[in-house]
C-alpha cells in the first residue's frame, strides 16, 4: 500500500470545500446556451483586436455583466443581513502544477472583453509558473470553474468558501437543430450554477443564469 501525502495547497483546498459544503445549502439549476456563433466569432476578434479571446473571457465577461444585473449572486450571508459586494470580482480555476488555484478578475463588470482577455491570459501564465501574489488571488466575490477543454459535457462545482454561487461549464458539443426547414448542427454547452440558498433562491437564480445564457447566444454584446 502506498501513502501520498498531500501538498500544502490540497490540505488548504481541502479544508475549505469541506467547510463549504458542511455550511452551505445550496442548489443548482441548469440550462444550455447555443455558443455556435460566439466559437465563430473568436478568431476575428483576435484579428480585430489585437488578443487571443478564450472562451473563458466570454464566461467571465458574461458573469460581470450578469452579476451588475442580479447583485445577490456576489452577495454573502452576514448574520441576519446579506452583505452585497462592493465589487464583482470573478475566480477562475486553472489546472496548475502546484494544485488547482484560482486567480481572480477583479471589477469585471467594469472591463472590456480585450481587457478581460489579456487579464486573464496574464494571470493564467502566472498560476502556471507558480507566481501569483497574493492580491491576484483574494477578493473572490463569484467562481467560474471551465472543464471543456477536458471532455466533460457537464458537472457541479463546489461553491467556495468566500462565494454563494459558482458557474460550472463543459464542453462545446454538437448538436442537430432545425432552422428554416433544414437540419443544421449547432454547438452548446451545459451551464450548470451551484448557489447558496439562504443569499439567492431559485427564480432568481434562474433569471441570472438565463441572462448569461442570453449574452453567450448574442456574444456581440459581449465586445
Amino acid at each position: 500500500m502506498h501513502h501520498l501525502p498531500l501538498t500544502r495547497i490540497q490540505k488548504l483546498i481541502s479544508q475549505r470545500m469541506l467547510k463549504s459544503k458542511l455550511s452551505k445549502p445550496c442548489f443548482y439549476v441548469e440550462s444550455m446556451a447555443d455558443v455556435t456563433q460566439l466559437l465563430a466569432i473568436r478568431p476575428k476578434l483576435r484579428k480585430s483586436l489585437g488578443v487571443r479571446i478564450t472562451t473563458n473571457a466570454f464566461y467571465i465577461r458574461a458573469i460581470g455583466l450578469a452579476s451588475k444585473a442580479y447583485p445577490l449572486v456576489s452577495g454573502t450571508l452576514d448574520g441576519d443581513c446579506i452583505r452585497l459586494a462592493d465589487a464583482i470580482n470573478v475566480g477562475f480555476a486553472v489546472n496548475a502544477p502546484q494544485g488547482l488555484v484560482v486567480p481572480v478578475v477583479k471589477n469585471a463588470c467594469d472591463k472590456t472583453l480585450p481587457q478581460i482577455a489579456r487579464e486573464e491570459k496574464l494571470l493564467t501564465d502566472k498560476a502556471r509558473d507558480n507566481k501569483l501574489t497574493l492580491v491576484e488571488i483574494e477578493g473572490e466575490t463569484i467562481a467560474l470553474s471551465n472543464l471543456g477543454a477536458y471532455g466533460i459535457d457537464s458537472f457541479i462545482g463546489i461553491v467556495p468558501p468566500p462565494t454563494s454561487t459558482i458557474l460550472s461549464v463543459g464542453n462545446a458539443d454538437p448538436v442537430i437543430a432545425h432552422s428554416n426547414g433544414e437540419f443544421v448542427v449547432r454547438k452548446q454547452v451545459c451551464l450548470s450554477l451551484a448557489a447558496d440558498r439562504r443569499v439567492v433562491n431559485e427564480i432568481y437564480a434562474a433569471q441570472f443564469l438565463g441572462f448569461i445564457k442570453e449574452q453567450l447566444e448574442n456574444p456581440q454584446r459581449l465586445t
